[in-house]
C-alpha cells in the first residue's frame, strides 16, 4: 500500500499536478481507519488512493485537502466521527494531518542579457520553474533554466498560466505584445523592466492594442522593489524580491518596521496596519 501511494504521488508530481496527502495521526473511540492510514486527494477533491474512513470522515478530509492546496498550508484537523452532517455517525474522534504537494511556480522571462540571466539564476535558487524566451538569447547563458526558447514570448509554444510570474526585459518595440499575452493569460504577476518614461509609453501602447486601462495598470513598471538598485544583479534582486512578496503576500516593508507595527497593533487592537500587504497569490 505504501509503495503504491508513493508511486502514485511520484507520478502526479512528475506530471506537475497538485495533490494533498492526508495521514491519520490518532483515533479515539470507534473508527474504521487506523493511525498511519493515508489518502491522496486530487484537485477535484477526490480520493485517488488510500483510505481514512468512510463517508463520515472522507468528506471532511477531502474538503480540508482542497483548502490546503488552495493556500499551500499544512493542516492538522480533528474529525468528529459523531457528526451526522456527512451521514451516519461513526463515533469517536480522529486527528488527521494534511500536506499539500504543489508544482513549482512558473517564472517566465522574456529577454536576454545580464538582468535576465540573473533573474533565471535567482528564480532557480528559489524553487521556480524557469522559462526564458528571446530570439537573441544564447541558451548557454541560461544553464539553470528549465525551458529556453529562441522565440518571442508571444510564440504559441510558450504557455503562460494564471500561476505564472512574468517579467518582460527585452527592451524591444514589441514589449506591449508580450505584456498583452501575459495579462490576457491572467498571469499572477506581470512586470516590465524599463525606465519610467518608457513604462508610460508601453502603457499607452497596451491601451492601443485593445486592453482597458484597468488591465494595463496590472503591469508593474518599472519592475521590482525600490532598493536603490543600480547594477544588473541588484536590479534582478529587486525584481525577484517583488515576485516573492506577491507570491507570499508580503508588504515589501522593512522587517523592523513590520515588527514595530505589529507590536503597536497588539497594544491597540483597534489600530489597523497602515501599509497593506501586496496581493497574495497562492502557489500551485
Amino acid at each position: 500500500m505504501v509503495d503504491d501511494l508513493f508511486g502514485t504521488a511520484h507520478k502526479l508530481k512528475s506530471r506537475g499536478e497538485a495533490f494533498a496527502i492526508a495521514t491519520v495521526l490518532s483515533v479515539q473511540g470507534s473508527g474504521s481507519a487506523k493511525p498511519g492510514s493515508k489518502v491522496i486527494v486530487d484537485t477535484d477533491g477526490r480520493v485517488v488512493l488510500g483510505w481514512v474512513g468512510g463517508g463520515c470522515a472522507e468528506s471532511t478530509v477531502c474538503h480540508e485537502a482542497l483548502e490546503s492546496m488552495s493556500d499551500g498550508k499544512v493542516r492538522v484537523i480533528n474529525v468528529d466521527l459523531t457528526d451526522e452532517v456527512f451521514g451516519m455517525p461513526c463515533g469517536g474522534m480522529m486527528q488527521v494531518a494534511i500536506e499539500p504537494v504543489l508544482p513549482k511556480p512558473d517564472l517566465v522571462i522574456a529577454g536576454h542579457g545580464r538582468i535576465a540571466e540573473m533573474l533565471a539564476q535567482l528564480g532557480h535558487l528559489l524553487g521556480f520553474s524557469v522559462t526564458v524566451a528571446d530570439p537573441g538569447l544564447n541558451p548557454e547563458a541560461f544553464p539553470t533554466a528549465d525551458h529556453v526558447f529562441t522565440t518571442g514570448l508571444t510564440a504559441d509554444q510558450i504557455e503562460i498560466k494564471p500561476t505564472s510570474y512574468v517579467v518582460v526585459a527585452t527592451h524591444h518595440k514589441g514589449d506591449h505584445l508580450s505584456l498583452k499575452k501575459a495579462i490576457e493569460s491572467q498571469a499572477a504577476y506581470v512586470a516590465l523592466v524599463a525606465s519610467r518614461t518608457r513604462s508610460q509609453l508601453i502603457s499607452e501602447y497596451l491601451e492601443t492594442a485593445g486592453l482597458s486601462r484597468e488591465q494595463a495598470s496590472r503591469v508593474r513598471a518599472p519592475a521590482g522593489l525600490s532598493i536603490g538598485a543600480q547594477t544588473p544583479e541588484e536590479i534582478a534582486l529587486s525584481i525577484i524580491s517583488e515576485v516573492v512578496a506577491v507570491r507570499r503576500g508580503g508588504s515589501g516593508r522593512p522587517m523592523a518596521a513590520a515588527v514595530h507595527q505589529l507590536e503597536a497593533n497588539l497594544q491597540n487592537p483597534d489600530h489597523e496596519l497602515n501599509a497593506p500587504a501586496l496581493p497574495a497569490v497562492v502557489p500551485t
